[in-house]
């Protein structure tokens, strides 16, 4: 089975927003800086409430903020 990891161009989309903060963007979504640093970094898979209202808030569908990456094993 290929192995497969949530990936997100979060980081691109707030500097393309003004360099908007992590912060920022935690408010606007209703989480605090440190979860979407982890979502931001990959280390945390938001639920997927969280996954639209982070690409609402940017303009964007779903599908251009977060996408599946292939994992070399």
């Amino acid at each position: 089975m290929t192995k497969r990891r949530l990936s997100n161009r979060i980081r691109l989309e707030r500097f393309l927003a003004k360099e908007m903060t992590q912060a920022e963007l935690g408010q606007h979504v209703g989480v605090t800086r440190q979860t979407i640093a982890a979502i931001e970094s990959g280390r945390y898979a938001p639920s997927l409430q969280t996954a639209f209202v982070i690409a609402e808030v940017f303009g964007k569908p779903l599908e251009e903020i977060f996408h599946w990456e292939v994992v070399d094993r």
